[in-house]
Formats: C-alpha cells, structure tokens, sequence
C-alpha cells in the first residue's frame, strides 16, 4: 500500500520503532498521523515532530491491553481524520523469566503482545472490509520466529503476534486487506537497554548488530508499500528461520549451546 495520503495509526510511538515509524510515515507523505502511548508526552513531542513535516498529528495516552483504550484510539482517528488507512500496532513489553514469571507478567505480556493486536483488528476490519482497502503493520519481533532465551514471555508472546499476523492475511489478503510482521531482533531502545539492564539479553545474543530503531522504520516503509508480510531488518534471520526449518533438532541444539555461554 502507498503512505501517500494515508492516515496512519501507530501505538507505542513515544520513542523507539514507534517514533520512528511515526517520522517514516510521515516522510512518505502520510496526510495524518494518530500517536498512541503510555508516555503522552513522548507522543506528543513525536507529534509536534510530524507535524513540522507537514501531515496532520494527534498524541493520545492509551493503553493498549486495554481493549476500550485501543477503541478510543481508533474512533479519536477516525473522528479527527476520516478513517484509519495503515494501523502500526507496534507497542509492546519485554518481560523476562520461564515458568517461574508472575501469572500477572504472563498475562501483561500476552495482553501487550497479542490482544492489542487483536483488538486493532477487531475494531478496524469491518470499516476496512468495507473500503475494500487496508493495512496492518505488526511489530512482532525476530523472538517470534526464532527464540529468545532467558524470555519465555517474550518469545511465547512473540510468536502469538507471527501467528496471528499470518492468520490475519491468510483470511484478509484476498479482499484488500494488507499484513506485515516486522520481525527485527536487537534494536538500540529503551526496551532493549531496560531489558539488559535487567540481566537479560534476549534477542540479542542472537545478533551479530544492534541496529538503530530508523533502519528498522525505513524497512518497514518500504515492505509497506512493496506489500511484503514478512519484515526482517536484519536479513539474517531468513538463514536462521531457514536452518530451523530445515533441522529443527540440530537448531535447537545449537540454541542450547549458545544459552549456555550466557
């Protein structure tokens, strides 16, 4: 789908991919944004950012596990601009553990990671159905296709969100309904700084790179507009995905030995 002349959604826009994003968007020539975050004045300083460059912004404090907050989003956009064109469900949590993690940090996890993105679903398929036209952006995380040790959270999670994005276009792609799962692994935000700052490093023992939050937006844009479902700012974990695929046994095996060296 082209940005030009979109109105765009994004969740979790204060900092990180989200922000970024935001400022992509906008420099394809989106004509209005809709920032939703926690942080309210984060967005709306990524707000006044967008609107310098000439589309139309408003920042809203949300929730995004929270179904009606997700609605209130939408219906704000919608009021303010028409109608949501590109929905960027990219907020989201890194919580760290196994079986031993809190049923409230299994359950924050799951509703961040997968219910926002089923609630964006949820309330903007019918007017999109309808248009004939559509487009969801999911930010999943390289986790969801591989692993991401020391995170059971994370990863469960993670892989909900691939999941439910393949869902999405396999049931959607045919009546105008677009889907990407961007899937990046170490990217430098506050998520990835709080998360190793917590002792673990996830994803990131699984990088050669910690990328830059713009690379990953610029790759996103563009597999928007070149309507590519699967997103991968860093291109090798095709050759992971491929190698799990091929030997799952092996793979797993090596993941051991690399959980093991910490």
């Amino acid at each position: 789908m082209l940005i030009k002349d979109k109105v765009v959604l994004v969740t979790g826009s204060a900092a990180g991919i989200g922000a970024e994003l935001a400022l992509a968007m906008a420099a394809r020539g989106a004509r209005a944004l809709a920032l939703a975050d926690l942080d309210l004045a984060g967005a709306q300083v990524v707000a006044s950012r967008v609107e310098k460059m000439g589309a139309r912004a408003i920042a809203v404090q949300a929730d995004v596990s929270v179904e009606a907050d997700v609605r209130r989003v939408i219906d704000l956009a919608v009021g303010q601009f028409g109608c949501v064109d590109i929905c960027c469900s990219n907020a989201g949590v890194a919580t760290s553990g196994g079986p031993e993690a809190s049923d409230n940090a299994w359950n924050a996890t799951w509703a961040i990671n997968v219910m926002s993105q089923v609630y964006a679903a949820r309330h903007l398929l019918p007017a999109m159905l309808e248009r004939g036209s559509g487009y969801f952006l999911n930010t999943c995380s390289a986790a969801g296709l591989l692993t991401s040790p020391g995170a059971a959270p994370y990863a469960v999670t993670k892989h909900g969100a691939v999941a439910f994005a393949e869902w999405l276009s396999i049931t959607y792609g045919g009546k105008g309904i677009g889907v990407s799962a961007l899937c990046p692994q170490a990217v430098r935000t506050p998520m990835l700084e709080k998360s190793i700052s917590g002792g673990n490093k996830g994803s990131a023992t699984l990088s050669a790179s910690v990328i830059e939050p713009e690379l990953v937006a610029r790759y996103a844009v563009d597999g928007v507009e070149s309507d590519t479902f699967l997103i991968l700012p860093h291109p090798e974990v095709a050759d992971y995905v491929l190698r799990k695929a091929t030997n799952l046994q092996r793979w797993i095996e090596g993941m051991r030995r690399v959980f093991a060296k910490g």
